[in-house]
């Protein structure tokens, strides 16, 4: 047997590492998701945010980039640099929520208009438009305007803006001339010739087959 001088200390050490291992350290109280509690006026455990709370990550400091706005006046430049794939973000994702509208081209002509909407959109085309400021594209994705409701619960603010500047290269595609052509740059064909701004382009209509069936054979 050990003598009881040996046994004491193992003794001492099994009673404080018992001691040191409380469970409600590890199962503490606490409710449930949306569990009843007695303890609030509303007895609802889920409690609703304190006014003012922003989320991390959305102090929204850039005033311009979430409003389009310095001030009360409608931005001219966009609030970061216009990319290849800035343009090909706005590209999808003005083809997903603007073009049933407004039309892949911008003027008016998308299915829902054609499905007997009420009211067609302006084409994005007309001199109003075209010299309207990027930050008003962005405005109406955010508020709405006339019928169109807003956007800013489908669109992220980043998005809009994407779709701001696919919207400014939509209007050069149809408005642009010679002169826009950067220096040195060839043109490889002309362009094609538009009947009106937002129309589309005008293809040249192409000749009919030729008859290649001849007497006798059958059809």
């Amino acid at each position: 047997m050990l003598p009881l001088r040996k046994i004491s200390p193992l003794i001492l050490l099994a009673v404080m590492s018992t001691v040191g291992c409380r469970i409600d350290m590890h199962v503490q109280p606490r409710y449930n998701p949306l569990a009843k509690s007695d303890f609030f006026a509303d007895q609802r455990a889920a409690r609703p945010l304190i006014a003012g709370t922003v989320a991390r990550g959305d102090e929204r400091a850039d005033t311009y980039f979430y409003t389009g706005k310095n001030g009360s006046v409608l931005g001219e430049q966009m609030p970061f640099p216009v990319t290849k794939e800035v343009m090909r973000r706005g590209r999808e994702r003005y083809n997903i929520y603007c073009s049933p509208c407004h039309s892949r081209l911008g003027d008016g002509n998308g299915f829902i208009p054609s499905r007997g909407f009420p009211q067609k959109p302006p084409s994005y085309h007309i001199e109003r438009l075209v010299k309207a400021p990027i930050g008003h594209f962005f405005d109406v994705m955010t508020h709405g305007y006339g019928i169109m409701l807003d956007y800013s619960a489908q669109i992220s603010p980043h998005d809009r803006w994407c779709i701001a500047a696919y919207i400014r290269a939509l209007q050069l595609s149809q408005n642009a001339t010679l002169a826009d052509v950067p220096q040195g740059q060839d043109v490889p064909s002309k362009a094609p010739e538009f009947l009106e701004p937002g129309t589309g382009a005008t293809l040249p209509q192409l000749a009919p087959a030729p008859n290649t069936s001849e007497k006798g054979e059958s059809k």
